[in-house]
């Protein structure tokens, strides 16, 4: 009975927060945006954080001094390992309170963590009480049958929205392995321009006076080495129009997962590539305004 409460308040606790993200959202974009990680209409890290608070700080309730602190340390601890724990699995970092007074590593910081406190201190003096009322108000049989399905769905949502991650993270890699390729292969025409200009000058120095012995006797040789080196640049012309066409099939491949987290998470950011995914955001906001 105890581990169907648990479940019941972590679907509850989770959809009201994905439910207020929305609202906020809505208010800042003027416009609808899924702010959950999941494709659904549940924010885990609600589910989670209220349900352990109501859960463990329920013999602290009536000490709203003791509550309110204990509810600062319990969510800024719950954000903070779920936040790293994301960037670690995930490689991304999903938001960022770096720029805010007091954090830790952007996962928290200090003014969001006392808002929390005192929203937790409502929602056991108010929220909690009428929660508990609806819960006993659903028969057993059917609330569990509601939670094994609300489990089923989640564990599916979860899934895929990982797979959809793991082949955003592939893309950009894939993309940044293109841009490395190209730039090696600009500084090779770069240093071979160079090193023909150089090569070109030196000699015209040192044979000035000898021009025309030496075209006579290294004419054809020359020729050879000069259509050698034109077919290199060619083939290195060809491999770079290639990766180009490469990069932007990948950059054009959206798909909705990674379309979706980029709105929901507008300061997510990539710990391995950074500035590719940055460049997929913007190619993102240019399609919306075509």
């Amino acid at each position: 009975m105890e581990a169907y409460r648990l479940i019941a308040y972590f679907f509850i606790y989770g959809f009201a927060g994905w439910c207020v993200e929305v609202a906020f959202a809505s208010v800042k974009e003027r416009r609808f945006v899924n702010r959950g990680f999941l494709n659904g209409p549940i924010c885990p890290v609600y589910g989670v954080g209220v349900g352990a608070v109501v859960t463990l700080l329920e013999p602290w309730k009536d000490h709203l001094v003791l509550l309110y602190v204990a509810s600062v340390i319990l969510v800024t601890f719950i954000e903070w390992l779920t936040g790293y724990a994301m960037d670690k699995i995930f490689h991304h970092k999903w938001w960022d309170y770096s720029e805010m007074p007091l954090n830790i590593g952007g996962y928290v910081c200090l003014l969001f963590s006392l808002v929390w406190g005192a929203a937790c201190v409502v929602i056991m003096k108010i929220v909690h009480p009428m929660t508990e009322k609806l819960t006993e108000l659903v028969p057993f049989p059917l609330g569990l049958t509601l939670c094994v399905l609300f489990i089923i769905v989640l564990a599916v949502d979860i899934a895929v929205t990982s797979a959809g991650i793991l082949k955003l993270n592939k893309r950009l890699e894939a993309m940044e392995k293109i841009a490395m390729e190209l730039h090696e292969i600009s500084d090779k025409m770069g240093i071979n321009i160079h090193e023909n200009v150089m090569d070109a000058v030196e000699k015209l120095e040192r044979l000035e006076d000898r021009k025309e012995e030496f075209l006579e006797k290294y004419g054809e040789f020359s020729d050879l080495k000069e259509d050698l080196k034109e077919d290199i640049r060619g083939d290195m012309r060809m491999r770079r129009e290639e990766l180009k066409k490469r990069y932007e099939e990948l950059a054009a491949a959206s798909t909705h997962v990674s379309r979706r987290l980029a709105k929901a998470f507008p300061k997510m950011e990539s710990r391995k590539h950074r500035e590719i995914l940055n460049e997929l955001r913007e190619r993102m906001e240019k399609r919306k305004t075509l």
